[in-house]
Protein backbone atom coordinates (compact mmCIF):
# COMPACT_ATOMS: atom_id res chain seq x y z
CA UNK A 1 0.00 0.00 0.00
CA UNK A 2 2.81 2.38 0.92
CA UNK A 3 4.59 1.63 -2.37
CA UNK A 4 1.40 2.55 -4.24
CA UNK A 5 1.10 5.81 -2.31
CA UNK A 6 4.73 6.64 -3.07
CA UNK A 7 4.17 5.91 -6.76
CA UNK A 8 1.10 8.14 -6.91
CA UNK A 9 2.97 10.86 -5.04
CA UNK A 10 5.88 10.65 -7.49
CA UNK A 11 3.55 10.94 -10.47
CA UNK A 12 1.79 13.90 -8.90
CA UNK A 13 5.13 15.60 -8.21
CA UNK A 14 6.31 14.93 -11.78
CA UNK A 15 3.09 16.30 -13.23
CA UNK A 16 3.40 19.38 -11.02
CA UNK A 17 6.94 20.09 -12.25
CA UNK A 18 5.92 19.59 -15.88
CA UNK A 19 3.06 22.06 -15.43
CA UNK A 20 5.43 24.47 -13.75
CA UNK A 21 8.04 24.17 -16.50
CA UNK A 22 5.63 24.83 -19.39
CA UNK A 23 5.03 28.53 -18.61
CA UNK A 24 8.75 28.95 -17.84
CA UNK A 25 9.65 27.54 -21.28
CA UNK A 26 7.04 29.72 -22.95
CA UNK A 27 8.36 32.80 -21.15
CA UNK A 28 11.96 31.94 -22.02
CA UNK A 29 11.10 31.40 -25.67
CA UNK A 30 9.14 34.65 -25.82
CA UNK A 31 11.98 36.56 -24.13
CA UNK A 32 14.48 35.12 -26.62
CA UNK A 33 12.29 35.99 -29.63
CA UNK A 34 11.88 39.57 -28.45
CA UNK A 35 15.34 40.45 -27.12
CA UNK A 36 17.95 37.89 -28.21
CA UNK A 37 16.81 36.62 -31.60
CA UNK A 38 18.98 37.56 -34.64
CA UNK A 39 15.90 39.28 -36.14
CA UNK A 40 15.09 41.34 -33.04
CA UNK A 41 15.99 44.57 -34.86
CA UNK A 42 13.31 44.05 -37.57
CA UNK A 43 10.17 46.12 -36.81
CA UNK A 44 6.79 44.53 -36.27
CA UNK A 45 3.96 44.25 -33.72
CA UNK A 46 4.96 43.02 -30.26
CA UNK A 47 2.99 39.77 -30.24
CA UNK A 48 4.00 38.86 -33.80
CA UNK A 49 7.67 39.25 -32.89
CA UNK A 50 7.06 37.11 -29.80
CA UNK A 51 5.05 34.30 -31.40
CA UNK A 52 3.70 32.94 -34.70
CA UNK A 53 0.19 32.82 -33.22
CA UNK A 54 -0.98 36.21 -34.64
CA UNK A 55 0.08 35.21 -38.18
CA UNK A 56 -1.76 31.90 -37.77
CA UNK A 57 -4.83 33.66 -36.35
CA UNK A 58 -5.21 35.94 -39.37
CA UNK A 59 -4.54 33.01 -41.69
CA UNK A 60 -7.36 31.02 -40.11
CA UNK A 61 -9.69 33.98 -40.64
CA UNK A 62 -8.72 34.39 -44.30
CA UNK A 63 -7.60 38.00 -43.81
CA UNK A 64 -3.88 37.66 -43.36
CA UNK A 65 -3.21 39.66 -46.56
CA UNK A 66 -5.12 42.63 -45.12
CA UNK A 67 -3.26 42.37 -41.82
CA UNK A 68 0.07 42.37 -43.67
CA UNK A 69 -0.97 45.44 -45.65
CA UNK A 70 -1.85 47.22 -42.40
CA UNK A 71 1.57 46.37 -40.96
CA UNK A 72 3.37 47.70 -44.04
CA UNK A 73 1.49 50.99 -43.66
CA UNK A 74 2.61 51.21 -40.02
CA UNK A 75 6.18 49.89 -40.08
CA UNK A 76 7.40 50.51 -43.64
CA UNK A 77 8.67 48.19 -46.35
CA UNK A 78 10.10 45.56 -43.97
CA UNK A 79 8.16 43.76 -41.24
CA UNK A 80 8.68 40.84 -38.86
CA UNK A 81 5.35 39.02 -38.73
CA UNK A 82 6.53 35.91 -36.84
CA UNK A 83 9.70 35.24 -34.83
CA UNK A 84 11.55 33.80 -37.83
CA UNK A 85 9.63 35.42 -40.71
CA UNK A 86 10.49 38.73 -42.40
CA UNK A 87 8.39 40.10 -45.25
CA UNK A 88 9.11 42.97 -47.64
CA UNK A 89 7.12 45.30 -49.86
CA UNK A 90 9.70 46.42 -52.42
CA UNK A 91 10.61 45.36 -56.00
CA UNK A 92 14.32 45.06 -55.15
CA UNK A 93 13.52 42.77 -52.23
CA UNK A 94 11.42 40.56 -54.50
CA UNK A 95 14.31 40.19 -56.94
CA UNK A 96 16.74 39.37 -54.12
CA UNK A 97 14.47 36.66 -52.69
CA UNK A 98 12.95 35.03 -55.77
CA UNK A 99 15.74 35.45 -58.33
CA UNK A 100 17.13 32.44 -60.19
CA UNK A 101 20.37 32.59 -58.21
CA UNK A 102 18.94 33.59 -54.83
CA UNK A 103 20.43 31.66 -51.90
CA UNK A 104 17.09 30.27 -50.75
CA UNK A 105 14.86 27.23 -51.06
CA UNK A 106 11.16 26.62 -50.59
CA UNK A 107 10.29 26.44 -46.90
CA UNK A 108 8.65 23.50 -45.13
CA UNK A 109 5.37 25.39 -45.58
CA UNK A 110 4.92 23.44 -48.84
CA UNK A 111 5.37 20.07 -47.14
CA UNK A 112 2.51 20.89 -44.80
CA UNK A 113 0.26 21.85 -47.70
CA UNK A 114 0.17 18.35 -49.19
CA UNK A 115 -2.64 15.84 -48.79
CA UNK A 116 -0.19 12.97 -48.38
CA UNK A 117 3.43 13.62 -47.44
CA UNK A 118 4.55 10.57 -49.44
CA UNK A 119 3.02 11.98 -52.61
CA UNK A 120 5.85 13.88 -54.26
CA UNK A 121 5.00 16.71 -56.65
CA UNK A 122 6.76 19.74 -58.04
CA UNK A 123 4.88 21.88 -55.51
CA UNK A 124 5.93 20.10 -52.31
CA UNK A 125 9.55 19.33 -53.25
CA UNK A 126 11.77 21.72 -51.30
CA UNK A 127 15.22 20.35 -52.13
CA UNK A 128 16.54 22.75 -54.83
CA UNK A 129 18.21 20.07 -56.96
CA UNK A 130 15.24 17.70 -56.88
CA UNK A 131 12.83 20.57 -57.51
CA UNK A 132 14.87 21.67 -60.53
CA UNK A 133 14.70 18.16 -61.98
CA UNK A 134 10.94 17.92 -61.48
CA UNK A 135 10.42 21.41 -62.83
CA UNK A 136 12.39 20.52 -65.95
CA UNK A 137 10.03 17.62 -66.51
CA UNK A 138 6.94 19.72 -65.89
CA UNK A 139 8.14 22.41 -68.29
CA UNK A 140 7.70 19.91 -71.13
CA UNK A 141 3.94 20.33 -70.69
CA UNK A 142 4.10 24.04 -71.34
CA UNK A 143 5.96 24.62 -74.57
CA UNK A 144 4.67 26.78 -77.44
CA UNK A 145 3.55 23.54 -79.09
CA UNK A 146 1.48 22.47 -76.08
CA UNK A 147 -0.02 25.94 -75.61
CA UNK A 148 -1.20 26.02 -79.22
CA UNK A 149 -2.50 22.46 -78.96
CA UNK A 150 -4.55 22.95 -75.79
CA UNK A 151 -6.03 26.31 -76.85
CA UNK A 152 -8.36 24.36 -79.13
CA UNK A 153 -9.78 22.49 -76.13
CA UNK A 154 -10.28 25.80 -74.34
CA UNK A 155 -12.26 27.26 -77.27
CA UNK A 156 -14.52 24.20 -77.47
CA UNK A 157 -15.43 24.42 -73.79
CA UNK A 158 -15.85 28.18 -73.99
CA UNK A 159 -18.29 27.95 -76.91
CA UNK A 160 -20.34 25.31 -75.08
CA UNK A 161 -20.34 27.45 -71.93
CA UNK A 162 -21.71 30.38 -73.90
CA UNK A 163 -24.48 28.20 -75.32
CA UNK A 164 -25.47 27.16 -71.81
CA UNK A 165 -25.49 30.78 -70.59
CA UNK A 166 -27.79 31.73 -73.46
CA UNK A 167 -30.19 28.86 -72.82
CA UNK A 168 -30.24 29.10 -69.02
CA UNK A 169 -30.78 32.83 -68.79
CA UNK A 170 -32.90 33.48 -71.87
CA UNK A 171 -30.57 36.35 -72.67
CA UNK A 172 -31.46 36.84 -76.33
CA UNK A 173 -32.93 40.35 -76.32
CA UNK A 174 -33.46 41.44 -72.70
CA UNK A 175 -31.08 41.63 -69.81
CA UNK A 176 -30.90 38.31 -67.99
CA UNK A 177 -31.50 37.69 -64.32
CA UNK A 178 -28.46 38.27 -62.14
CA UNK A 179 -25.63 35.81 -62.80
CA UNK A 180 -22.78 35.13 -60.38
CA UNK A 181 -20.07 35.10 -63.00
CA UNK A 182 -17.48 33.90 -60.50
CA UNK A 183 -19.39 30.65 -59.95
CA UNK A 184 -19.83 30.21 -63.70
CA UNK A 185 -16.09 30.70 -64.23
CA UNK A 186 -15.44 27.98 -61.64
CA UNK A 187 -17.49 25.52 -63.69
CA UNK A 188 -15.98 26.50 -67.03
CA UNK A 189 -12.34 26.45 -65.95
CA UNK A 190 -12.69 23.28 -63.89
CA UNK A 191 -14.09 21.46 -66.93
CA UNK A 192 -11.28 22.82 -69.09
CA UNK A 193 -8.61 21.70 -66.66
CA UNK A 194 -10.17 18.24 -66.35
CA UNK A 195 -10.10 17.88 -70.11
CA UNK A 196 -6.56 19.17 -70.44
CA UNK A 197 -5.21 17.18 -67.51
CA UNK A 198 -7.02 13.87 -67.89
CA UNK A 199 -8.57 13.84 -71.33
CA UNK A 200 -12.05 13.88 -69.75
CA UNK A 201 -14.25 16.81 -68.84
CA UNK A 202 -15.93 16.91 -65.44
CA UNK A 203 -19.01 18.36 -67.22
CA UNK A 204 -19.99 20.38 -64.16
CA UNK A 205 -20.98 23.32 -66.36
CA UNK A 206 -23.63 21.14 -68.02
CA UNK A 207 -27.27 21.34 -66.86
CA UNK A 208 -28.57 18.55 -64.64
CA UNK A 209 -27.31 16.72 -61.58
CA UNK A 210 -23.64 15.92 -61.36
CA UNK A 211 -21.99 14.51 -58.21
CA UNK A 212 -18.74 16.28 -59.13
CA UNK A 213 -20.31 19.76 -59.18
CA UNK A 214 -19.41 20.33 -55.53
CA UNK A 215 -15.77 19.36 -56.01
CA UNK A 216 -14.48 22.93 -56.66
CA UNK A 217 -16.17 24.02 -53.43
CA UNK A 218 -14.70 21.09 -51.52
CA UNK A 219 -11.23 21.73 -52.87
CA UNK A 220 -11.54 25.25 -51.49
CA UNK A 221 -12.54 23.75 -48.12
CA UNK A 222 -9.52 21.45 -48.40
CA UNK A 223 -7.25 24.46 -48.86
CA UNK A 224 -8.94 26.33 -46.01
CA UNK A 225 -8.27 23.29 -43.81
CA UNK A 226 -4.62 22.76 -44.73
CA UNK A 227 -3.49 26.35 -45.22
CA UNK A 228 -3.73 27.39 -41.53
CA UNK A 229 -1.70 24.29 -40.66
CA UNK A 230 1.10 25.56 -42.91
CA UNK A 231 1.18 28.89 -41.06
CA UNK A 232 0.83 27.21 -37.66
CA UNK A 233 3.40 27.56 -34.85
CA UNK A 234 3.12 23.74 -34.68
CA UNK A 235 4.07 23.13 -38.32
CA UNK A 236 7.12 21.01 -37.44
CA UNK A 237 4.96 18.77 -35.25
CA UNK A 238 2.29 18.52 -37.96
CA UNK A 239 4.86 17.46 -40.55
CA UNK A 240 6.24 14.87 -38.12
CA UNK A 241 2.72 13.50 -37.52
CA UNK A 242 1.68 13.33 -41.18
CA UNK A 243 3.40 10.02 -42.02
CA UNK A 244 2.55 8.74 -38.53
CA UNK A 245 -1.22 8.69 -38.87
CA UNK A 246 -2.32 12.29 -39.43
CA UNK A 247 -2.59 11.86 -43.22
CA UNK A 248 -4.70 8.74 -42.73
CA UNK A 249 -6.94 10.50 -40.21
CA UNK A 250 -7.58 13.39 -42.61
CA UNK A 251 -8.29 10.91 -45.40
CA UNK A 252 -10.99 9.26 -43.26
CA UNK A 253 -12.85 12.54 -42.78
CA UNK A 254 -12.62 13.58 -46.45
CA UNK A 255 -16.05 14.74 -47.77
CA UNK A 256 -17.81 12.31 -50.16
CA UNK A 257 -17.58 14.74 -53.09
CA UNK A 258 -13.81 14.96 -52.75
CA UNK A 259 -13.63 11.18 -52.57
CA UNK A 260 -15.59 11.09 -55.83
CA UNK A 261 -13.04 13.48 -57.28
CA UNK A 262 -10.16 11.28 -56.13
CA UNK A 263 -11.84 8.21 -57.65
CA UNK A 264 -12.38 10.17 -60.87
CA UNK A 265 -8.68 11.11 -60.93
CA UNK A 266 -7.59 7.49 -60.40
CA UNK A 267 -9.87 6.19 -63.14
CA UNK A 268 -9.05 9.04 -65.53
CA UNK A 269 -5.28 8.69 -65.18
CA UNK A 270 -5.51 4.93 -65.73
CA UNK A 271 -7.64 5.38 -68.85
CA UNK A 272 -5.46 8.22 -70.15
CA UNK A 273 -2.31 6.14 -69.78
CA UNK A 274 -3.96 3.29 -71.69
CA UNK A 275 -4.96 5.69 -74.48
CA UNK A 276 -1.43 7.11 -74.62
CA UNK A 277 0.06 3.63 -74.98
CA UNK A 278 -2.48 2.68 -77.67
CA UNK A 279 -1.58 5.77 -79.69
CA UNK A 280 2.19 5.31 -79.49
CA UNK A 281 2.43 4.01 -83.05
CA UNK A 282 0.27 6.60 -84.83
CA UNK A 283 1.52 9.94 -86.18
CA UNK A 284 1.97 12.59 -83.49
CA UNK A 285 -0.41 15.09 -85.11
CA UNK A 286 -3.23 12.50 -84.89
CA UNK A 287 -2.78 11.93 -81.15
CA UNK A 288 -4.69 13.77 -78.44
CA UNK A 289 -2.27 16.49 -77.36
CA UNK A 290 -3.51 17.55 -73.95
CA UNK A 291 -1.21 18.32 -71.01
CA UNK A 292 -1.20 14.71 -69.88
CA UNK A 293 0.14 13.77 -73.32
CA UNK A 294 3.10 16.09 -72.80
CA UNK A 295 3.65 14.75 -69.27
CA UNK A 296 3.81 11.22 -70.65
CA UNK A 297 6.04 12.35 -73.50
CA UNK A 298 8.43 13.83 -70.97
CA UNK A 299 8.29 10.60 -69.00
CA UNK A 300 9.37 8.68 -72.11
CA UNK A 301 12.36 10.95 -72.50
CA UNK A 302 13.48 11.24 -68.85
CA UNK A 303 11.77 8.31 -67.06
CA UNK A 304 11.22 10.60 -64.05
CA UNK A 305 7.57 9.96 -63.19
CA UNK A 306 5.97 6.85 -61.76
CA UNK A 307 2.26 6.33 -62.41
CA UNK A 308 1.49 7.62 -58.90
CA UNK A 309 3.58 10.72 -59.56
CA UNK A 310 1.81 11.28 -62.88
CA UNK A 311 -1.47 11.15 -61.00
CA UNK A 312 -0.22 13.55 -58.35
CA UNK A 313 1.16 16.02 -60.92
CA UNK A 314 -2.07 15.89 -62.94
CA UNK A 315 -4.10 16.58 -59.80
CA UNK A 316 -1.80 19.49 -58.97
CA UNK A 317 -2.28 20.91 -62.46
CA UNK A 318 -6.05 20.91 -62.18
CA UNK A 319 -6.14 22.49 -58.72
CA UNK A 320 -3.41 25.06 -59.43
CA UNK A 321 -4.78 25.87 -62.88
CA UNK A 322 -8.44 26.27 -62.00
CA UNK A 323 -8.89 28.41 -58.88
CA UNK A 324 -6.08 30.80 -59.76
CA UNK A 325 -7.46 31.36 -63.27
CA UNK A 326 -11.02 31.90 -62.04
CA UNK A 327 -9.76 34.48 -59.51
CA UNK A 328 -8.08 36.40 -62.34
CA UNK A 329 -11.12 36.21 -64.63
CA UNK A 330 -13.48 37.27 -61.85
CA UNK A 331 -11.28 40.25 -61.02
CA UNK A 332 -11.03 41.37 -64.66
CA UNK A 333 -14.79 41.28 -65.20
CA UNK A 334 -15.58 42.72 -61.74
CA UNK A 335 -13.60 45.83 -62.59
CA UNK A 336 -14.64 46.03 -66.25
CA UNK A 337 -18.38 46.18 -65.52
CA UNK A 338 -17.66 49.00 -63.06
CA UNK A 339 -15.51 50.95 -65.52
CA UNK A 340 -17.67 51.83 -68.58
CA UNK A 341 -14.90 53.74 -70.32
CA UNK A 342 -12.44 50.85 -70.04
CA UNK A 343 -15.13 48.36 -71.03
CA UNK A 344 -15.97 50.28 -74.20
CA UNK A 345 -12.35 50.92 -75.10
CA UNK A 346 -11.61 47.19 -74.84
CA UNK A 347 -14.71 46.28 -76.86
CA UNK A 348 -13.71 48.73 -79.60
CA UNK A 349 -10.26 47.13 -79.85
CA UNK A 350 -11.73 43.63 -80.06
CA UNK A 351 -14.34 44.56 -82.67
CA UNK A 352 -11.69 46.25 -84.82
CA UNK A 353 -9.43 43.21 -84.55
CA UNK A 354 -11.94 40.37 -84.99
CA UNK A 355 -15.04 40.14 -87.19
CA UNK A 356 -16.71 37.49 -85.04
CA UNK A 357 -16.12 35.69 -81.77
CA UNK A 358 -15.15 32.58 -83.76
CA UNK A 359 -12.24 34.52 -85.27
CA UNK A 360 -10.69 34.77 -81.80
CA UNK A 361 -8.06 32.05 -81.69
CA UNK A 362 -4.79 31.76 -79.83
CA UNK A 363 -1.97 33.38 -81.76
CA UNK A 364 -0.12 36.66 -82.40
CA UNK A 365 -3.31 38.50 -83.39
CA UNK A 366 -5.02 37.81 -80.06
CA UNK A 367 -1.94 38.13 -77.89
CA UNK A 368 -1.10 41.38 -79.68
CA UNK A 369 -4.27 43.15 -78.48
CA UNK A 370 -2.59 45.84 -76.41
CA UNK A 371 -5.55 47.08 -74.40
CA UNK A 372 -6.84 43.55 -73.78
CA UNK A 373 -3.50 42.60 -72.26
CA UNK A 374 -3.49 45.82 -70.21
CA UNK A 375 -6.93 45.01 -68.77
CA UNK A 376 -5.81 41.48 -67.95
CA UNK A 377 -2.64 42.70 -66.25
CA UNK A 378 -4.56 45.29 -64.27
CA UNK A 379 -7.12 42.72 -63.12
CA UNK A 380 -4.37 40.31 -62.04
CA UNK A 381 -2.50 43.12 -60.30
CA UNK A 382 -5.50 44.01 -58.16
CA UNK A 383 -6.31 40.36 -57.38
CA UNK A 384 -3.10 38.28 -57.50
CA UNK A 385 -3.73 34.52 -57.83
CA UNK A 386 -2.06 34.09 -54.44
CA UNK A 387 -2.36 37.05 -52.02
CA UNK A 388 0.32 36.18 -49.45
CA UNK A 389 4.00 35.35 -49.63
CA UNK A 390 5.45 32.17 -51.12
CA UNK A 391 7.86 31.55 -48.22
CA UNK A 392 11.56 30.98 -48.87
CA UNK A 393 14.10 29.67 -46.38
CA UNK A 394 17.54 31.29 -46.42
CA UNK A 395 20.36 28.78 -46.96
CA UNK A 396 23.90 28.64 -45.56
CA UNK A 397 25.90 31.88 -45.82
CA UNK A 398 22.71 33.94 -45.54
CA UNK A 399 21.00 36.40 -47.85
CA UNK A 400 21.29 40.17 -48.35
CA UNK A 401 17.99 41.99 -48.83
CA UNK A 402 17.77 45.80 -48.99
CA UNK A 403 21.29 46.20 -47.56
CA UNK A 404 20.61 43.97 -44.57
CA UNK A 405 21.91 40.44 -43.97
CA UNK A 406 19.62 37.58 -42.94
CA UNK A 407 21.14 34.39 -41.50
CA UNK A 408 20.51 30.83 -42.64
CA UNK A 409 17.15 29.49 -41.55
CA UNK A 410 15.34 32.83 -41.77
CA UNK A 411 12.06 32.67 -43.71
CA UNK A 412 11.61 35.59 -46.12
CA UNK A 413 9.15 36.64 -48.80
CA UNK A 414 6.99 39.32 -50.39
CA UNK A 415 3.17 39.35 -50.37
CA UNK A 416 1.69 39.93 -53.88
CA UNK A 417 -1.51 41.56 -52.58
CA UNK A 418 0.53 44.12 -50.63
CA UNK A 419 2.89 44.61 -53.57
CA UNK A 420 -0.09 45.38 -55.81
CA UNK A 421 -1.09 48.25 -53.52
CA UNK A 422 2.36 49.81 -53.22
CA UNK A 423 1.83 53.58 -53.63
CA UNK A 424 5.52 54.22 -54.31
CA UNK A 425 5.26 52.07 -57.42
CA UNK A 426 1.73 52.70 -58.72
CA UNK A 427 0.74 56.10 -57.35
CA UNK A 428 -2.97 55.26 -57.41
CA UNK A 429 -2.82 51.52 -56.63
CA UNK A 430 -6.51 51.12 -55.77
CA UNK A 431 -7.67 52.41 -59.17
CA UNK A 432 -8.43 50.11 -62.13
CA UNK A 433 -6.46 51.93 -64.83
CA UNK A 434 -5.26 49.66 -67.67
CA UNK A 435 -3.52 52.60 -69.36
CA UNK A 436 -0.72 52.40 -66.77
CA UNK A 437 0.63 49.36 -68.71
CA UNK A 438 0.73 51.05 -72.14
CA UNK A 439 3.57 53.38 -73.15
CA UNK A 440 2.12 56.75 -74.13
CA UNK A 441 4.46 59.70 -73.78
CA UNK A 442 1.59 62.14 -74.40
CA UNK A 443 0.05 61.27 -71.02
CA UNK A 444 3.32 60.70 -69.20
CA UNK A 445 3.43 56.89 -69.34
CA UNK A 446 7.01 56.42 -70.51
CA UNK A 447 8.94 53.20 -71.09
CA UNK A 448 10.70 53.81 -67.78
CA UNK A 449 7.37 54.10 -65.93
CA UNK A 450 6.05 50.87 -67.42
CA UNK A 451 9.35 49.11 -66.76
CA UNK A 452 9.20 50.21 -63.12
CA UNK A 453 5.75 48.78 -62.49
CA UNK A 454 6.70 45.60 -64.38
CA UNK A 455 9.48 44.98 -61.83
CA UNK A 456 6.77 44.89 -59.15
CA UNK A 457 4.29 42.71 -61.06
CA UNK A 458 4.63 38.95 -60.63
CA UNK A 459 1.19 37.28 -60.85
CA UNK A 460 2.87 34.02 -61.88
CA UNK A 461 5.77 34.49 -59.42
CA UNK A 462 9.35 34.49 -60.67
CA UNK A 463 12.56 32.51 -60.45
CA UNK A 464 12.70 28.72 -59.91
CA UNK A 465 9.23 28.73 -58.34
CA UNK A 466 7.44 30.59 -61.13
CA UNK A 467 4.24 29.15 -62.57
CA UNK A 468 5.07 26.60 -65.27
CA UNK A 469 1.63 27.02 -66.84
CA UNK A 470 1.86 30.80 -67.28
CA UNK A 471 1.50 30.75 -71.08
CA UNK A 472 -1.48 28.40 -71.06
CA UNK A 473 -3.18 30.43 -68.31
CA UNK A 474 -2.66 33.67 -70.25
CA UNK A 475 -3.95 32.10 -73.47
CA UNK A 476 -7.03 30.83 -71.64
CA UNK A 477 -7.73 34.22 -70.03
CA UNK A 478 -7.30 36.06 -73.35
CA UNK A 479 -9.70 33.67 -75.09
CA UNK A 480 -12.36 33.84 -72.37
CA UNK A 481 -12.32 37.64 -72.10
CA UNK A 482 -12.28 38.31 -75.86
CA UNK A 483 -14.89 35.76 -76.96
CA UNK A 484 -17.21 36.57 -74.05
CA UNK A 485 -17.21 40.32 -74.72
CA UNK A 486 -17.77 39.77 -78.45
CA UNK A 487 -20.75 37.48 -77.81
CA UNK A 488 -22.38 39.16 -74.81
CA UNK A 489 -23.26 42.58 -73.53
CA UNK A 490 -22.50 42.71 -69.81
CA UNK A 491 -23.39 45.07 -67.04
CA UNK A 492 -23.14 45.03 -63.26
CA UNK A 493 -26.34 43.80 -61.67
CA UNK A 494 -28.09 46.98 -60.44
CA UNK A 495 -27.65 47.30 -56.69
CA UNK A 496 -25.15 44.45 -56.40
CA UNK A 497 -22.42 44.95 -53.80
CA UNK A 498 -20.98 41.42 -53.94
CA UNK A 499 -17.21 41.59 -53.66
CA UNK A 500 -17.14 45.27 -52.67
CA UNK A 501 -15.51 46.77 -49.60
CA UNK A 502 -17.64 48.45 -46.94
CA UNK A 503 -17.06 51.36 -44.52
CA UNK A 504 -17.84 49.21 -41.47
CA UNK A 505 -15.12 46.68 -42.32
CA UNK A 506 -11.55 46.87 -40.94
CA UNK A 507 -8.93 49.19 -42.37
CA UNK A 508 -7.90 47.88 -45.77
CA UNK A 509 -11.35 46.49 -46.67
CA UNK A 510 -13.37 49.71 -46.77
CA UNK A 511 -12.96 50.72 -50.41
CA UNK A 512 -16.18 49.96 -52.31
CA UNK A 513 -14.26 50.14 -55.58
CA UNK A 514 -11.84 47.40 -54.55
CA UNK A 515 -12.59 43.71 -55.16
CA UNK A 516 -12.28 41.96 -51.79
CA UNK A 517 -10.87 38.45 -51.48
CA UNK A 518 -10.20 35.76 -48.89
CA UNK A 519 -6.72 34.33 -48.42
CA UNK A 520 -6.61 30.51 -48.55
CA UNK A 521 -3.16 30.22 -50.16
CA UNK A 522 -5.01 31.16 -53.35
CA UNK A 523 -7.35 34.15 -53.70
CA UNK A 524 -10.97 33.21 -53.03
CA UNK A 525 -13.60 35.55 -54.40
CA UNK A 526 -17.34 36.22 -54.53
CA UNK A 527 -18.80 37.65 -57.72
CA UNK A 528 -19.02 39.57 -59.90
CA UNK A 529 -22.79 39.61 -60.21
CA UNK A 530 -23.72 40.64 -63.74
CA UNK A 531 -26.59 40.72 -66.17
CA UNK A 532 -25.99 39.70 -69.75
CA UNK A 533 -27.62 39.47 -73.13
CA UNK A 534 -26.47 38.33 -76.51
CA UNK A 535 -24.70 41.00 -78.48
CA UNK A 536 -26.63 41.95 -81.65
CA UNK A 537 -25.52 39.99 -84.70
CA UNK A 538 -24.72 43.24 -86.49
CA UNK A 539 -22.09 43.94 -83.85
CA UNK A 540 -20.55 40.48 -83.65
CA UNK A 541 -21.74 37.68 -85.91
CA UNK A 542 -21.73 34.29 -84.26
CA UNK A 543 -22.63 30.73 -85.03
CA UNK A 544 -24.50 30.75 -81.70
CA UNK A 545 -27.07 33.12 -83.24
Amino acid sequence: MSDTLISVSSLTTGFFWICALVPVCIFANTFYNLYLHPLRHVPGPFWARASAIPSWYYTAGGKRHVWLWQLFQIYGKRIRVAPNLVLFCDPEAHAAIYGMKSNVRRSTFYVGLTKNIREKTTLNTIDPAEHAQRRKMLNRCFTDQSTTAVSGFVSEHLDRWHEILLSEHNSTTEWSDSVNLGDKFDQLVFDIMGDLSFGRSFNIKEPGDNPLREVPHNIIQYLKFYYPMCRSPLLRLIIWLKPRGLDRLVELITPPAVRSFNDFVLESVTNRLELYKKQEHIPEHERRQDMFYFLCKGQDQQAAYTEDELRAEATLLIIAGSDTTTASLSSIFWYLVRAPRCYQKLLDELQKTFKTAEDVVYGPKLMGCTYLRACIDEGMRLVPPGPCEPPREVLADGLNVLNDHYPAGTIVGTAPWCDSLNEEVYGDPGVFRPERWIVDDAVGVTKAVVAKIRTNFHPFLSGPGSCAGKNIALAEIHLVVARTLLRFELRKTPGSTLGEGSPELPWGERNRKQFQIVDAYISLKQGPEVQLKRRPVSEAKSDLA
